[in-house]
Protein backbone atom coordinates (compact mmCIF):
# COMPACT_ATOMS: atom_id res chain seq x y z
CA UNK A 1 0.00 0.00 0.00
CA UNK A 2 1.44 3.37 -1.05
CA UNK A 3 1.51 6.09 1.56
CA UNK A 4 -0.40 9.18 0.42
CA UNK A 5 -1.32 12.50 2.05
CA UNK A 6 -4.94 11.35 2.24
CA UNK A 7 -3.99 8.15 4.08
CA UNK A 8 -1.75 10.06 6.48
CA UNK A 9 -4.52 12.58 7.21
CA UNK A 10 -6.98 9.76 7.92
CA UNK A 11 -4.36 8.11 10.14
CA UNK A 12 -3.89 11.35 12.08
CA UNK A 13 -7.64 11.66 12.65
CA UNK A 14 -7.61 8.37 14.58
CA UNK A 15 -4.06 8.14 15.97
CA UNK A 16 -3.07 11.83 16.34
CA UNK A 17 -6.38 13.50 17.20
CA UNK A 18 -4.80 16.60 18.74
CA UNK A 19 -2.94 17.32 15.51
CA UNK A 20 -6.03 16.64 13.42
CA UNK A 21 -8.31 18.86 15.55
CA UNK A 22 -5.73 21.67 15.39
CA UNK A 23 -5.79 21.48 11.58
CA UNK A 24 -2.45 19.80 10.82
CA UNK A 25 -2.69 18.28 7.31
CA UNK A 26 -0.22 16.59 4.97
CA UNK A 27 -0.38 18.34 1.58
CA UNK A 28 2.41 16.63 -0.37
CA UNK A 29 4.57 13.54 0.06
CA UNK A 30 7.16 12.06 -2.27
CA UNK A 31 10.56 10.37 -2.05
CA UNK A 32 12.42 13.59 -1.34
CA UNK A 33 10.08 15.89 0.57
CA UNK A 34 6.97 16.25 2.65
CA UNK A 35 4.81 19.35 3.02
CA UNK A 36 2.49 19.78 6.01
CA UNK A 37 0.20 22.76 6.48
CA UNK A 38 -1.71 24.24 9.41
CA UNK A 39 -3.79 27.40 9.59
CA UNK A 40 -3.80 29.69 12.62
CA UNK A 41 -7.26 29.43 14.19
CA UNK A 42 -8.87 29.94 17.57
CA UNK A 43 -8.32 26.26 18.54
CA UNK A 44 -4.53 26.42 18.03
CA UNK A 45 -3.64 29.92 19.18
CA UNK A 46 -1.68 31.12 22.17
CA UNK A 47 -2.62 34.13 24.35
CA UNK A 48 -0.65 36.40 21.98
CA UNK A 49 -2.96 35.62 19.04
CA UNK A 50 -0.44 33.57 17.09
CA UNK A 51 -0.07 29.83 16.60
CA UNK A 52 0.90 27.88 19.73
CA UNK A 53 4.44 26.53 19.49
CA UNK A 54 3.32 22.94 20.10
CA UNK A 55 1.00 23.02 17.07
CA UNK A 56 3.91 24.19 14.95
CA UNK A 57 5.95 21.34 16.44
CA UNK A 58 3.30 18.75 15.56
CA UNK A 59 3.23 19.91 11.94
CA UNK A 60 7.01 20.07 11.69
CA UNK A 61 7.50 16.63 13.22
CA UNK A 62 4.92 15.10 10.91
CA UNK A 63 6.75 16.52 7.88
CA UNK A 64 9.91 14.65 8.92
CA UNK A 65 8.15 11.50 10.11
CA UNK A 66 5.93 10.99 7.07
CA UNK A 67 8.87 10.57 4.68
CA UNK A 68 10.53 8.11 7.04
CA UNK A 69 7.32 6.12 7.57
CA UNK A 70 6.89 5.79 3.81
CA UNK A 71 10.46 4.65 3.29
CA UNK A 72 10.30 2.15 6.15
CA UNK A 73 7.08 0.68 4.72
CA UNK A 74 8.67 0.43 1.26
CA UNK A 75 11.69 -1.42 2.69
CA UNK A 76 9.57 -4.37 3.89
CA UNK A 77 11.73 -4.45 7.04
CA UNK A 78 10.61 -4.01 10.61
CA UNK A 79 12.30 -0.79 11.65
CA UNK A 80 11.52 1.20 14.77
CA UNK A 81 11.72 4.98 14.77
CA UNK A 82 11.70 7.40 17.68
CA UNK A 83 12.40 11.09 18.24
CA UNK A 84 15.23 11.31 20.77
CA UNK A 85 15.85 15.07 20.69
CA UNK A 86 14.51 18.22 19.13
CA UNK A 87 15.37 21.90 18.73
CA UNK A 88 13.24 24.82 17.63
CA UNK A 89 13.86 28.40 16.61
CA UNK A 90 11.07 30.96 16.22
CA UNK A 91 11.74 33.97 14.00
CA UNK A 92 8.34 35.55 13.36
CA UNK A 93 4.81 35.51 14.75
CA UNK A 94 2.96 32.53 13.22
CA UNK A 95 -0.36 33.74 11.82
CA UNK A 96 -2.31 32.70 8.74
CA UNK A 97 -1.40 29.44 7.01
CA UNK A 98 1.98 28.01 7.96
CA UNK A 99 3.55 25.40 5.71
CA UNK A 100 6.29 23.11 7.02
CA UNK A 101 8.57 21.37 4.55
CA UNK A 102 11.23 18.71 5.04
CA UNK A 103 13.46 18.15 1.97
CA UNK A 104 15.68 15.38 3.37
CA UNK A 105 14.42 12.18 1.76
CA UNK A 106 17.91 11.34 0.47
CA UNK A 107 19.41 11.65 3.96
CA UNK A 108 16.69 9.35 5.30
CA UNK A 109 17.57 6.80 2.59
CA UNK A 110 21.23 6.89 3.62
CA UNK A 111 20.38 6.47 7.30
CA UNK A 112 17.95 3.58 6.75
CA UNK A 113 20.39 1.83 4.39
CA UNK A 114 23.16 2.10 6.97
CA UNK A 115 20.86 0.72 9.69
CA UNK A 116 19.90 -2.23 7.46
CA UNK A 117 23.50 -2.91 6.39
CA UNK A 118 25.05 -2.76 9.86
CA UNK A 119 22.13 -3.97 11.98
CA UNK A 120 22.97 -1.16 14.39
CA UNK A 121 20.77 1.72 15.43
CA UNK A 122 21.35 5.00 13.64
CA UNK A 123 20.40 8.60 14.33
CA UNK A 124 19.73 11.41 11.92
CA UNK A 125 18.84 15.08 12.36
CA UNK A 126 15.98 16.18 10.10
CA UNK A 127 14.89 19.77 9.63
CA UNK A 128 11.52 21.29 8.82
CA UNK A 129 11.08 24.98 8.09
CA UNK A 130 7.71 26.65 8.57
CA UNK A 131 6.90 29.57 6.28
CA UNK A 132 3.90 31.87 6.23
CA UNK A 133 1.81 32.82 3.20
CA UNK A 134 4.34 35.52 2.26
CA UNK A 135 7.12 32.91 2.15
CA UNK A 136 8.79 34.22 5.30
CA UNK A 137 10.20 31.63 7.70
CA UNK A 138 8.41 31.75 11.05
CA UNK A 139 10.05 28.73 12.71
CA UNK A 140 12.63 26.04 12.12
CA UNK A 141 12.44 22.69 13.86
CA UNK A 142 15.11 19.99 14.01
CA UNK A 143 14.32 16.47 15.17
CA UNK A 144 16.87 13.80 15.95
CA UNK A 145 15.35 10.50 14.87
CA UNK A 146 16.68 7.14 16.00
CA UNK A 147 16.05 4.14 13.74
CA UNK A 148 16.81 0.50 14.39
CA UNK A 149 16.10 -2.67 12.46
CA UNK A 150 14.13 -5.07 14.64
CA UNK A 151 15.32 -8.68 14.86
Amino acid sequence: MTLTPEKLNTFSMFKLPSAYICGVRVKHLDEKKCVVSVKHRWINQNPFKSMFWAVQGMAAELSTAAIMIGKIRASDKKISMLVVANEAKYTKKATGRITFTCHQGTLIDETLNKAMETGEGQTVWLESVGVNEEGIAVSTFRFEWSVKVKQ
